[in-house]
């Protein structure tokens, strides 16, 4: 799966989605869902690199623990292998899920 494959199955849940983070005057409401590439894990073949990874953080920010939300982009995240953790931000007053991933580049063997 690729990072674009990705955004498309996130943007399936219905709520708002953004590479990075939204701008902090113009952020929705929660619950909103970002992601970002984290570093890569490429294969290596002659010299350079024939197959790369990207490990990605997709992270969920919701005012209050709503596992109906949960699932919905847990459903979303199907074609991915995820792990999952959980944390409370009381400095921001919400709690971000964090899905851990990994995604193709699209372009291997090039």
């Amino acid at each position: 799966m690729t990072l674009e494959k990705l955004k498309e199955a996130l943007e399936k849940t219905g709520l708002p989605v953004v590479y990075g983070a939204f701008p902090e005057a113009g952020a929705p409401p929660l619950p909103v869902i970002c992601y970002l590439e984290t570093d890569s894990d490429n294969f290596y073949a002659d010299g350079v690199v024939y197959y790369a990874q990207n490990s990605i953080q997709v992270e969920l920010y919701l005012k209050n623990r709503s596992f109906l939300v949960e699932r919905k982009v847990e459903k979303a995240l199907k074609a991915f292998a995820w792990e999952k953790s959980v944390d409370y931000l009381s400095s921001e007053r919400c709690y971000q899920i964090i899905y851990e991933i990994e995604v193709q580049d699209g372009e291997e063997g090039k």
